[in-house]
């Protein structure tokens, strides 16, 4: 399955595609308080802000909340690469990367803060390599954790977590009652 094939489906609290006439969630509404917390780390230190998936834009707006220089978001999925280019439309301090953001890695900068959260990334297992090619020194990165531990797949040293008590709805991607939210700092 490659997830930019995939029809999108739009909904107030969601997206989803359907797979064997199943939904699979994408992203959802009941992420608001994990993106905000996500956006507020990442902005602590103003700058320049990476973020990669726009998905629903709840973290995009959250970032947009915080002093910051400016905000790069990289998005891949034809279908809310339009709607990402609309939000940014009236927000001079954003630029919208088409396509993927690793394919687009040699035309991004050096941020401050750097934030993935993607679904169906083809390229997750170059993300920690990356974070050194991406960041500024004092740099702080997150990413969304699929993982109901203290513990990251991308086997990234000193990383610090924030607990979070989490009631999603029924979904096919993240069913536990803690969140972690990752925290490394460069």
């Amino acid at each position: 399955m490659q997830y930019i094939s995939q029809s999108l489906t739009f909904q107030e609290d969601r997206i989803y595609f359907l797979r064997g006439g199943e939904e699979q969630e994408v992203m959802m509404d009941w992420e608001d308080t994990l993106m905000s917390a996500s956006a507020a780390y990442i902005t602590q230190n103003g700058g320049d802000i990476l973020e990669i998936g726009f998905g629903m834009g709840i973290s995009a707006n959250y970032i947009q909340s915080h002093s910051i220089n400016s905000h790069t978001i990289c998005e891949n999925h034809p279908q809310i690469i339009p709607l990402a280019l609309d939000w940014a439309s009236d927000k001079p301090n954003v630029i919208i990367s088409t396509g993927s953001w690793y394919d687009n890695l040699d035309s991004l900068s050096t941020y401050d803060g750097v934030f993935h959260d993607t679904y169906g990334d083809g390229h997750l297992h170059h993300l920690s390599s990356s974070f050194n090619t991406l960041t500024n020194k004092n740099a702080v990165v997150t990413w969304w954790n699929m993982l109901p531990t203290s513990s990251n797949v991308h086997n990234i040293p000193d990383v610090e977590y924030q607990e979070f008590e989490v009631t999603p709805p029924e979904n096919s991607y993240f069913n536990h009652s803690t969140y972690y939210l990752p925290k490394k700092q460069f």
